[in-house]
């Protein structure tokens, strides 16, 4: 195996819920931001689907919930297109309908199984328990659980 094909066995696939890309964009600092920083590094692999993508782009119109922002409209927009760039485009073609506690959630997970994410980062762990279906396929965490993990890792 050489070197480059090591270094890209190591970056992990993970889907970022809405919630940790509004908290990243909101903060100057904070494990969403840690884990945010890290995608854009292309340090981790975010995966991003149809679904996911028309939530970011619906939570990031929403002008009150940046009003105490630290960014602005067009750097927020920018860190977004960012983000996207390093992304890696998943179709789903399976829906598993998990039948999560918030049903507008399944797509998270039916995103995780189509692209062989890792992990799920989110700051509501609790939408994500009590499904009817159960993958043991990739973990579900808050941002800084997934920090703490991946830094003893190293």
């Amino acid at each position: 195996m050489t070197l480059i094909a090591y270094m890209l066995s190591l970056i992990v696939k993970i889907v970022l819920d809405t919630n940790i890309l509004v908290a990243a964009l909101r903060s100057e600092g904070g494990a969403a931001r840690g884990v945010f920083r890290l995608a854009l590094q292309e340090k981790i692999e975010p995966v991003v689907g149809a679904a996911l993508y028309a939530e970011y782009e619906d939570v990031l119109s929403r002008k009150p919930l940046f009003e105490r922002s630290i960014l602005d409209r067009k750097d927020r927009e920018t860190l977004f297109d960012a983000l996207m760039s390093v992304s890696t485009w998943t179709k789903i073609h399976y829906l598993w309908r998990p039948n999560l506690r918030d049903a507008d959630d399944d797509h998270i997970i039916e995103l995780a199984v189509a692209s062989g994410a890792k992990w799920i980062v989110t700051e509501d762990i609790r939408d994500f328990q009590n499904g009817e279906l159960i993958f043991d396929s990739f973990r579900i965490a808050r941002a800084r659980t997934f920090l703490e993990v991946r830094e003893t890792r190293r």
